[in-house]
């Protein structure tokens, strides 16, 4: 298998040196250059191969999120954004822009690696910590299922949602189906029927979805 080639993209010299050391020490991973801002990972993703792109937010002459917007758009590059900051509008926008995932800083290297490779392999990332921060005020837990604050509920069935409030939760296909006894097949059905019904076109922003009600 060919090594994952990352690019990484952060104003502060010692994060992105730092970040190159930790991940040449993992198997599977080529970074192809480390860039000081949005408008240079943009250029180098439009001129050379790389496969994930991890951005920091706030960086000078372009940020991450608009990085992200371009990346997507122009190239078949993979935007991840690695960052200190956690708040609410930068997510739902990188999101929007096309993100595949939104990672903290603080994870342990092992973490990050991780998310690299499921990014890499086609799938989205965005932690608990993250997600906790889109949370609305909801009604205390229960035994059955948290309600969705602002979801428009008439669109869906109430399997839909159940399903939809387990992946705001973080919970795979397979811990799904442990969970409510339906086959991952039939799983994957409904998550299909959730997307088409929105328009969106991934977990990652159904769970965003159930937790603001907004459609990113």
């Amino acid at each position: 298998m060919p090594n994952i080639k990352v690019l990484i993209a952060d104003d502060n010299s010692f994060i992105r040196e730092g970040m190159k050391i930790i991940l040449t020490t993992f198997e599977g991973f080529e970074v192809v250059a480390t860039v000081e801002n949005g408008l240079e990972a943009v250029a180098y993703c439009e001129q050379h191969e790389v496969d994930v792109a991890l951005l920091d937010v706030r960086m000078p002459e372009m940020n991450g999120v608009e990085a992200t917007r371009l990346i997507a758009e122009r190239t078949k590059t993979r935007p991840l954004i690695l960052t200190t900051f956690d708040d609410d509008e930068y997510i739902r926008d990188a999101i929007r822009y096309g993100a595949k995932g939104y990672l903290l800083k603080n994870n342990d290297p092992e973490r990050i690696s991780d998310a690299i490779k499921t990014v890499y392999h086609g799938h989205n990332v965005l932690q608990d910590s993250v997600l906790d921060k889109l949370k609305l005020a909801k009604e205390p837990e229960s035994p059955v299922l948290n309600e969705a604050a602002k979801v428009d509920k008439s669109l869906f069935t109430e399997r839909e949602l159940d399903i939809m409030a387990l992946i705001a939760k973080g919970r795979t296909n397979k811990e799904i189906s442990k969970e409510i006894f339906i086959s991952e097949g039939t799983i994957a059905n409904h998550i299909t029927s959730i997307l088409s019904k929105t328009g969106l076109t991934h977990r990652t922003q159904i769970a965003i979805y159930y937790l603001t009600g907004e459609l990113t």
